[in-house]
Parts: structure tokens; C-alpha cells; sequence
């Protein structure tokens, strides 16, 4: 029992330590990375939510707080800024193909900004979602902080966006390859953009894993349909 009650201190120590969680992160990405290459790099596996499941399921167990967590996991999202803006070097390197490439970037922009909000609300609307529901899934194709930003300024969720906004990200990296394959696209920047315009973050992740040139038009597309879905949702928010 005395073993027992000196694990218990130092488990309780340790849940303060934010070295712990990052440490957990870490490992938990690792495993869900080392898995996806064991499945031949399958899709599928997909190291971003295999390093979620664990994670939430070491919360859940240990009951450690999301508050205490983030404590310790907040460097890796402070790396997300820098990671972000890195996504210009291959922007630079593919310049002269974007420029060519923009009408038809810019309509393709559009088209699946427009579908990304008005599908998910209307499917929701179908099957009885609260407006503050809807409001919160409007802007879930945005990358994390501006999508959050939005459902705030609009009246829905902020927490309910951000999980959205993950599973979103989460689904379309999972099923673009299969997907774009069935449909028999082969143009690698047209792949990279659709996938930056549903999955935000999350999709062009996968992208560059498949395709250099498919993740420089998934982190152009990122960040345009972020700008466009600030712009468009306030915009709908009175349709809804």
C-alpha cells in the first residue's frame, strides 16, 4: 500500500510538470507516425488522429484536465506559426505555376468556400441542429484560430468550432487520396488545392507527404479560404 501511495505522489507531481504533457504529445504523434508507415502510409491510418485517440484516452484515464494539458503541449502550437509561414518557400520555388494557375484557383476558391459552409449548415438545419449548432459549424473548413474567431463573432461555440474544425481536417486527409483517385484527378496542384480548401492544416499536412507541389497548392488554398470564409460566413449569417 505504501508503494501504492508513493506511484499515486509522484503521478500527481508529475501531472504538473509540463515537460509530462509534451513529453506525451510527442510519443503520442510517434506512435500514430509509426503506425501509418506500418500500413504502408495508407490514408487511413492517420497519424493525427491515432495521436488524438491517445491522448484523449491518457486524459480520460488519468482525469487530467484539458487546462493542465495544454500547459505543457502549448510549445508545439506555438510552433504552428512558424510552421505556417514556412509553407511560403515552396509558394516561392512554384511561384511562376500559381501565378499561371490563379483564375481557376480563384473560382475553384470559391465554389468549394460556398459549398464547405452552406452544405454542412444545411445537412445540420436537416436533422434539427440548434442555430447555435449551425453557427458553429459554418466556419469549420477555416484553419483552428481564425474558425474560432468567426463562430465567436457570430454567436456560435468557439470550443464547438475547434473540435469541428479538427474532425474536419481529420476526415479530409483521410479520404482525399482514395477519393481524388476514384474520381480520376491527376493534376497534383488541382488535388493540393481541393484538399487545402476542405481540410485546412490537417489536409496539407497529408498533401506534402504525397506531393511537394500538391502541399504548396494546399497551404495557398489553406490560407485563401480562410480569408474567404471570414468574409463569407458574417456574411450568410443571416440566412441561417
Amino acid at each position: 500500500m505504501e508503494g501504492t501511495d508513493h506511484l499515486d505522489l509522484l503521478w500527481v507531481y508529475l501531472q504538473q510538470e509540463p515537460l509530462l504533457w509534451l513529453t506525451a504529445t510527442l510519443a503520442a504523434y510517434a506512435i500514430g507516425h509509426a503506425l501509418h508507415r506500418a500500413a504502408g502510409g495508407s490514408p487511413l491510418v492517420n497519424s493525427v488522429a491515432v495521436a488524438i485517440a491517445l491522448l484523449v484516452a491518457v486524459l480520460v484515464v488519468s482525469g487530467t484536465s484539458y487546462a493542465t494539458y495544454f500547459d505543457g503541449a502549448q510549445f508545439v502550437h506555438f510552433l504552428l506559426g512558424p510552421a505556417t509561414v514556412l509553407l511560403a518557400v515552396p509558394l516561392y520555388r512554384n511561384f511562376s505555376r500559381v501565378r499561371r494557375l490563379l483564375v481557376p484557383m480563384l473560382a475553384a476558391l470559391l465554389a468549394g468556400s460556398v459549398t464547405a459552409v452552406v452544405s454542412a449548415v444545411a445537412v445540420a438545419a436537416a436533422l434539427g441542429g440548434s442555430r447555435e449548432t449551425l453557427l458553429s459549424l459554418a466556419p469549420k473548413s477555416a484553419t483552428t484560430p481564425i474558425a474560432m474567431g468567426i463562430a465567436e463573432e457570430i454567436g456560435g461555440l468557439a470550443s464547438l468550432t475547434a473540435t469541428l474544425v479538427i474532425i474536419t481536417g481529420i476526415i479530409g486527409a483521410m479520404i482525399v487520396t482514395p477519393l481524388l483517385n476514384l474520381l480520376k484527378v491527376t493534376d497534383w496542384a488541382a488535388r493540393g488545392f481541393a484538399v487545402g480548401v476542405a481540410s485546412h492544416g490537417i489536409g496539407a499536412a497529408r498533401a506534402f507527404q504525397v506531393n511537394q507541389l500538391a502541399g504548396t497548392f494546399a497551404g495557398i488554398a489553406m490560407a485563401l479560404n480562410a480569408l474567404l470564409t471570414a468574409i463569407l460566413v458574417p456574411f450568410l449569417v443571416g440566412w441561417i
